[in-house]
């Protein structure tokens, strides 16, 4: 099975969305898990995955780990070119660097040129950033690449972000 997370803030309250489906190129039939966590930690420039990481091991603690393919995190696998870590790279070390994570980021990180790809998905002329762990930069790109959806973003992240602002 393949995991993507999100979480959105509010409140003081953390929303984190999981959805699980076998296939990248699935645009149905996923499964959505949904957790919301009090006292969501404050956002500290530079180490988000301070902030993000324990509402997704929460979630993670109720998943057979052994069934998990990949994870697609909403952000980088890395911060800069000497590869230190992002929430996707803490991610990684905390499951004992068991299951391989992909970096989907919107925005693009001015401290990171090597280990990341630029994907042009649709019409859009302003990429989507890869990075990757435990897996092949090149093959999370083309996973990527492959998931269903006609626009910038896959299919299941545009819905995954539209649960995750749901309340």
């Amino acid at each position: 099975m393949i995991l993507a997370f999100d979480t959105y803030y509010f409140e003081n309250k953390a929303k984190t969305v999981c959805l699980e489906f076998e296939e990248y190129s699935q645009k149905e039939n996923f499964k959505v898990h949904t957790e919301i966590i009090e006292n969501a930690a404050e956002y500290i420039p530079g180490e988000f995955y301070k902030r993000e990481l324990p509402c997704i091991m929460s979630m993670l603690n109720q998943m057979d780990l052994q069934k998990i393919d990949a994870i697609i995190v909403d952000g980088f696998v890395y911060l800069d070119d000497d590869k230190k870590y992002g929430l996707g790279g803490h991610l990684y070390e905390k499951l004992n660097k068991q299951i391989p994570i992909i970096g989907v980021a919107k925005t693009n990180f001015a401290s990171i040129e090597k280990d990341k790809k630029a994907l042009l998905r649709g019409d859009s002329s302003k990429p989507l950033y890869i990075t990757s762990i435990g897996i092949d930069l090149d093959e999370a790109f083309k996973n990527i690449e492959s998931m269903a959806g006609e626009f910038r973003i896959p299919t299941l992240l545009k819905e995954m972000d539209r649960l995750t602002k749901e309340l």
